[in-house]
């Protein structure tokens, strides 16, 4: 079989790198002190753990974020539907019952195997033309307070699902658009009942309630408020219908994403959009013009067995999943390559020792991440080639700075000039991006009979978007809710010195995004051995790291890899555990090493299908939400 790579980066390919040449600190001393040790800023709430049964199959599986969704992939893959139908299926169905996280009003990354390649789908969302880097910014210069940003018309970026789906639809899809329209067609129209998670996501919410047609939707008129006279989300097991939508969906089984991008749904968005009490500079010419990019994966051979693809920028994901893999893999780190684990059954944990190389590691690559990832058709790749950032060599001396103790934020390296590279380039002296708010999304993996597969991270960015929602100009209660991704830019365009931002805002740029759909691949056959991402903003990063870690170094089963503890750091002042979950002497171990260790929820939801190879495939799906695996 065909490797899914053509030029892999393999770990411990011999070339003589040169020292070096720019670093940049992230931030001052003063301004990493005064950073406070604050618990992460989560895209969606906890609501809770529902442990999840082992799942087997021997010819075809989806893991989503929903029953519903996952019961809609699993009716395309038996009528002999692709991966990509029962992808597309499932992600309409989330746009219905899991509004909180995506949507017809947001973005995605696809990874596609068909058994000889590996794609890369971009359907990320783009700045509008009127977009420009001082969007966000205030009379005074300072930008915007990020929740104010977020609630806004400003924030709205172009949707790009709809047109990325449709369009890998014509290469990999089996079964006609329209069929894989009607499950979410028809929950739409006969309702569905609104779950634990989504009830508990609107009674955290303090955005929606603003918006005229969302309150309308999910939340009961006062005198049918189960607590009287305030207005309150609909209850648990209540059957919510949404025919704004369900019309919507009629118009997209006919006419395709145009549906979408122009006519009467388009003219309601950018109403909706320019008329905000913070306009945006929507239009519909960029509606219209809006394409989908098919990229290059990104494929790097991670230890003897494994080849990891994953998403290119403006996607972080890969490169900074991989730095901190690569890193964890150094073999100047004594015991890097042993199992870290202690405890068993729910207390299974990793030990202090390790999670301190976690954290050092994670710092490193997260610096990386905030100076040079942003949108590749407006900034260069550091040396040329944005592999330079993942050559071991560069990953070996990164790691010679990881000590006993933790040593504060990371500074940002420069890997020296790609070999062979036809445009080397020279050192960027971008600004590091601030940190703020990163939110988001769901993800859905799906492998079908013939071995294809498809692991789709999608999102409209925080929890519910924007907030704001459009009925498709039919008039109807209901509708879909718009994305805030241009507050994935940097709000602040450039530093003090007026060194520009990397990933600042300029027309027609996507946002840099951490969203990190993954296909592994066994080295020596090029067989496919798994699918997987998760939402979780800036955390994604993390927990597909932990899953990979979990079910294929260490040899746990799938769902006992994803319920590991979760364990983020993204190079500030804290180190984030998942609250519960470690013991109080690998706490005080952490501690005594310097880590200013902070406990909260932390909400992944990673979907992970092992594919069928000697034995059954087996799938895991994350306890931290309502998703499960469906599988033959």
């Amino acid at each position: 079989m065909p490797h899914p790579s053509t030029s892999p980066l393999r770990w411990g390919a011999g070339l003589a790198w040169a020292t070096a040449v720019l670093v940049v600190p992230l931030a001052s001393p003063a301004a990493a002190a005064a950073q406070a040790a604050a618990p992460l800023a989560v895209p969606e709430g906890a609501s809770g753990w529902t442990p999840k049964a082992a799942v087997e199959f021997t010819r075809h599986a989806v893991a989503t974020a929903h029953p519903l969704a996952s019961q809609a992939g699993l009716a395309m893959l038996r009528q002999g539907g692709s991966a990509l139908d029962a992808a597309i299926a499932a992600q309409l169905v989330l746009a219905l019952v899991e509004p909180q996280s995506s949507g017809l009003g947001g973005g995605a990354f696809l990874l596609h195997w068909d058994g000889r390649q590996t794609q890369a789908w971009d359907g990320r969302e783009t700045a509008p033309a009127a977009a420009l880097p001082g969007l966000f910014l205030q009379a005074d210069g300072q930008p915007l307070p990020f929740a104010l940003a977020r609630a806004s018309g400003l924030a709205v970026g172009v949707p790009g699902v709809l047109r990325m789906l449709q369009a890998a639809h014509g290469q990999h899809g089996r079964l006609p658009w329209a069929t894989l329209c009607q499950p979410a067609l028809r929950l739409a129209e006969e309702g569905f009942e609104v779950s634990p998670r989504l009830h508990a996501l609107l009674t955290q919410d303090t955005v929606l309630a603003q918006d005229p047609q969302a309150r309308a939707y999910f939340y009961a008129p006062p005198g049918d408020a189960p607590h009287g006279s305030t207005v309150q989300p609909w209850p648990v097991g209540h059957r919510l219908r949404n025919p704004a939508l369900a019309a919507v969906l009629r118009r997209l089984a006919a006419e395709g994403a145009d549906a979408l991008h122009q006519g009467p749904v388009a003219e309601d968005v950018v109403r909706r959009v320019r008329h905000h009490a913070r306009p945006g500079g929507l239009s519909l010419a960029d509606l219209a013009g809006y394409r989908p990019v098919l990229r290059q994966a990104l494929c790097t051979d991670w230890g003897p067995r494994w080849r990891v693809c994953g998403f290119p920028p403006p996607s972080s994901g890969h490169l900074a999943l991989m730095q901190l893999l690569g890193l964890l893999a150094d073999p100047a780190q004594e015991g890097a390559r042993a199992v870290p684990l202690q405890g068993q059954g729910a207390g299974l944990q990793p030990d202090a020792a390790w999670l301190h190389r976690y954290a050092q590691a994670a710092r490193l690559a997260f610096a990386d991440r905030a100076q040079h990832v942003a949108d590749p058709d407006f900034v260069p790749a550091p040396g040329g080639d944005w592999r330079s950032l993942l050559h071991p060599d560069y990953l070996a001396q990164r790691a010679r700075l990881m000590g006993p103790r933790d040593n504060g934020p990371a500074r940002a390296g420069q890997p020296p000039a790609w070999p062979g590279s036809p445009t080397p380039g020279q050192a960027q002296a971008w600004a590091p991006q601030p940190e703020q708010p990163e939110y988001g999304t769901s993800h859905l993996s799906v492998i079908d009979a013939q071995g294809q597969a498809v692991a789709l991270t999608t999102s409209i960015e925080a929890a519910f978007g924007s907030g704001l929602m459009s009925d498709g100009g039919t008039g109807l209660p209901g509708g879909f809710l718009l994305n805030n991704q241009l507050t994935d830019f940097s709000l602040q365009p450039q530093d003090a010195q007026g060194r520009p931002v990397a990933n600042r805002v300029q027309p027609g740029k996507r946002p840099r995004s951490s969203m990190s759909p993954t296909l592994v691949f066994d080295r020596a056959s090029g067989r496919l051995v798994a699918t997987l991402g998760s939402p979780g903003g800036p955390a994604i990063i993390h927990y597909t790291a932990k899953a990979l870690l979990g079910s294929l170094a260490w040899g746990l089963a799938p769902q006992a890899a994803l319920d590991l503890p979760n364990a983020v750091h993204v190079n500030g002042a804290a180190f984030i555990l998942e609250a519960g979950r470690l013991d109080a002497a690998s706490r005080a171990a952490l501690t005594a090493r310097g880590h200013t260790v902070v406990e909260q929820a932390l909400t992944s939801g990673v979907q992970l299908l092992l594919a069928p190879g000697p034995g059954p495939g087996r799938g895991g799906a994350d306890a931290r939400r309502e998703g499960v695996v469906l599988g033959d």
